[in-house]
C-alpha cells in the first residue's frame, strides 16, 4: 500500500523559511513526477511545484523564486524549501504525483502557518 508522509511544517513569521519533507513508500518513487500541493479550508487543493525524476522543475507563477523543490530518488524523499514566506502561503501541504495526483491514499499533510 502506498504511504505518503509529510513533515516539516510549523508556525513561522512572515519572511521566514521552512523546509518540508515527504517520504513515500509502497510505490516506485522514481517512476513518478512528484509534486507539492497545498490546500486551505474551502478551496481546492492546488499544485504549487513539481519535479520529474530527472530533475526538471515547474512552479506556480506566484511562487517562483521563493520555493525550491528537490528530491532524492534513492531514498524516496521529496522536499520543498520555502523562503520569504507570506501569510497567503498558510495551508496544509501535501505531496503526491503530479500534475495528476494518482497516488492513494493522500497523506495527512503538514500544516504551514505564516503569521506574526
Amino acid at each position: 500500500q502506498v504511504q505518503l508522509v509529510e513533515s516539516g511544517g510549523g508556525l513561522v513569521q512572515p519572511g521566514g523559511s521552512l523546509k518540508l519533507s515527504c517520504v513515500a513508500s509502497g510505490t516506485i518513487f522514481g517512476d513518478y513526477t512528484m509534486g507539492w500541493y497545498r490546500q486551505v479550508p474551502g478551496k481546492e487543493r492546488e499544485l504549487v511545484a513539481r519535479m520529474t525524476s530527472s530533475g526538471i522543475t515547474n512552479y506556480a507563477d506566484s511562487l517562483k523564486g521563493r520555493f525550491t523543490i528537490s528530491r532524492e530518488n534513492a531514498k524516496s524523499l521529496l522536499y520543498l524549501q520555502m523562503n520569504n514566506l507570506k501569510p497567503e502561503d498558510t495551508a496544509v501541504y501535501y505531496c503526491n504525483s503530479a500534475p495528476v495526483a494518482i497516488l492513494r491514499p493522500w497523506g495527512r499533510g503538514t500544516q504551514v502557518t505564516v503569521s506574526s
